[in-house]
Formats: structure tokens, sequence, C-alpha cells
């Protein structure tokens, strides 16, 4: 039976969710462009296009970004709700802007994105995941907002464990953009983990950590995937040349190096990385910790190892949250013929608790 170990937490979408908004006015009609804020608008439309586009592969041709004339004032009125942070006032002129039949696929476009992040903002996932998906279909934002909108409504379906839809909208952004980025990869095998496809979340996983070899973030990940398949040794070979280039540091990284040694039976791999951890103090005293020191010691028991059974039990015992490492203990001692040190272990698993405490009493009685 192998031992369960509590999943690392798949990589953080910390993912800002929101989209670069164009503000409507600056698509006015160029004969009114005399007035200072037409000259203003001017010079921000200029500093947006002197910036490198984030999807540069797209194979998508950005469309025109400009607002109709019937509608500037109401996306102006509704891009004002936006900055004071009235979303509710936000989504609501996003309603009547898409069913107003003077407006264009840019006019709905631009106001279900806004109305998308602000549906957020009130936790209403739901709803900000139908807004960005009404603004992905109206098809009338440049590249940058189309996809970072896409991009948000495969982040916030994920979320809210849609998980097969996550992965629909997150391949098609995949391969309309043909990104390459390590977040957006990443965001994929977070999906496949989620959706148990764990071998091919730990290609996804080891091909990005391969790429970077010091994102621990990555090699946990894979680590993690592996695992979940019960790809034990694979996970152990990449945790073994983490350990050996001193990349785990932490007590959760340490433990998953260890487990996975005691899940492949590699008892004193295990028991080496135990000790060497607690040198160092990466490894704090704790009923994890215990636990696991009782695994080791269960084992040496089986392998008639009494002395080194009944060291482990007497690391492990105080460490555990309950009397069952005290018992174990205890009967080990008395099968070791300890019957002083038996009956002392006893004493302390009735102390602490345990599940069957006429066992504790009958080495009490002898």
């Amino acid at each position: 039976m192998y031992l369960q170990l509590r999943r690392p937490l798949v990589t953080a979408l910390a993912m800002v969710l929101g989209v670069a908004l164009v503000a409507p006015m600056a698509h006015a009609d160029p004969q009114s462009a005399g007035s200072r804020r037409d000259r203003s608008q001017s010079k921000n439309k200029k500093e947006e296009a002197a910036k490198p586009p984030l999807y540069p592969n797209a194979s998508r041709k950005s469309p025109e970004t400009k607002a109709s004339q019937k509608l500037i004032k109401q996306l102006q009125a509704m891009q004002e709700k936006y900055e004071k942070d009235d979303w509710a006032g936000v989504t609501v002129a996003a309603d009547e802007i898409g069913a107003n039949a003077a407006a264009n696929a840019y006019d709905k476009s631009i106001a279900y994105s806004m109305a998308g992040n602000a549906a957020s903002n009130l936790d209403d996932q739901n709803k900000a995941a139908d807004y960005f998906a009404k603004a992905v279909a109206a098809d009338g934002l440049d590249n940058d907002g189309h996809y970072s909108t896409m991009l948000n409504l495969a982040i916030i379906l994920y979320q809210e464990e849609k998980y097969e839809e996550s992965m629909k909208v997150l391949d098609r952004f995949l391969a309309e953009t043909k990104s390459d980025k390590p977040d957006h990869i990443a965001i994929r095998g977070a999906l496949l983990s989620s959706l148990n496809r764990n071998v091919e979340a730990a290609e996804v996983y080891k091909s990005l950590f391969e790429k970077n070899p010091s994102d621990k973030r990555m090699l946990m990940n894979a680590v993690s995937a592996l695992q979940s398949a019960d790809k034990f040794p694979e996970a152990n070979v990449l945790m073994e040349d983490a350990y050996k280039r001193g990349m785990l540091t932490e007590q959760r990284e340490l433990r998953s190096l260890y487990v996975g040694y005691m899940n492949a039976e590699r008892w004193a791999d295990a028991q080496k990385v135990i000790e060497d951890g607690e040198a160092k103090g990466i490894l704090k005293p704790g009923p994890d910790l215990g636990r696991d020191l009782q695994v080791l010691a269960q084992n040496a028991y089986f392998e008639d190892k009494l002395a080194q059974a009944i060291a482990l039990y007497q690391r492990a015992a105080p460490m555990m949250d309950d009397g069952e490492g005290y018992l174990n203990l205890a009967k080990v001692l008395d099968m070791d013929g300890k019957k002083a040190q038996a009956k002392d272990a006893a004493k302390k698993a009735l102390e602490k608790g345990v599940k069957k405490p006429a066992d504790a009493k009958l080495i009490l009685s002898r």
C-alpha cells in the first residue's frame, strides 16, 4: 500500500483576471480630433501601438478596433462606471450595449470584456465566464484584448472546476496564439492533472522543468503528476537529482522524496534523507514525521531488525498525536525481552490514548 502524500499545489495561476482595456473614445471619428482630449487620446493610441504585441505569432488577423458613433457615449459612460468600481453598473451597461441593434463587434466585445472583469470583482465567476465567452464570440477586439479575454475565460472555468470546458478554451488559445510561454503551458498541465490525465500532465511539467532546471515549482508539479500516475521510480529520479543539486529546502519537498523512496521500498535511502533533513533543521518534529518514522520502524520489525525498529519507534512515538507509536514500541520491547521498558511505553500509550487499550493493559499485567 502506498503512503498518502499531501499533493503539492499545482502551479499557482497568479494571473490578473483583467485585460488591458482600450478606451472606446480613442477610436472616435478623426474629424473631431482637434480638441485636447482627442490629441491626448491620439497620443495614448500611438503609445499602445508602440508596445510589442502580447501574441506576435497569432494566426488571427487583428481587426480594426473602432467603436460605432452611435454607441460612443454609452461606452464612455460604461468606462466611467468601470473606473469608479461600479461593477453592477458596468454589467447593466454591458447588457444594454449587447442588446443594442446598432452595436458592432467591437462595441459588444469591449462591453462584455469589461463586464467580465466587473462580474469577477463581484465574485460571480459563472457570470464572468459568460461575459468573457460573449466577448470572445463577438470577435471585435484586437489580438491582445481578444486572446487575453480568452485566457481569462479559461482560467475562470478552471477555478470553477469546469475542467473540460476550460481545456477546450485553452487548447484553442494555444493553437491560435502559438504561445510557448511557460505560464500558459503550465495552465494546461494543471488542467491535465485536474482531469486525472497525470501522465500527460507530467510530460508537460517535465518539459517546462527541462527548459528551466532551476524552476522548483515545475519540478514539484512534475513529481506530483508522476506520483499520481504511480510512476514512483521516475518521480524519484527527478527528486534525487534535485536533492543532489541542493534544490530541496522545504519539509514538504524532502517528504516527497523520502515517501517516494518508501513506496519504492528503498527504506535505507528514506531513513538517510530523514536524518539529513533533521540534522539540517528542515524536518521538524511533528505528527507527520512521527507517522513516517513509524512506517520505517514497522518495516524494520518485519525484517526482524528489532534493535532498529525499537530505535525508530522511540523517535516516532513522542511526535505522534496519539499513543499508537508507544503501543507499538511496547510490543516490540516486550518481544525483545525488555519488560520494564515495555511497561513504561505501555503506560505512555494509555496516557496518550490508543484504539485498543486492552493491548497496553495486557503488557502491563505481565
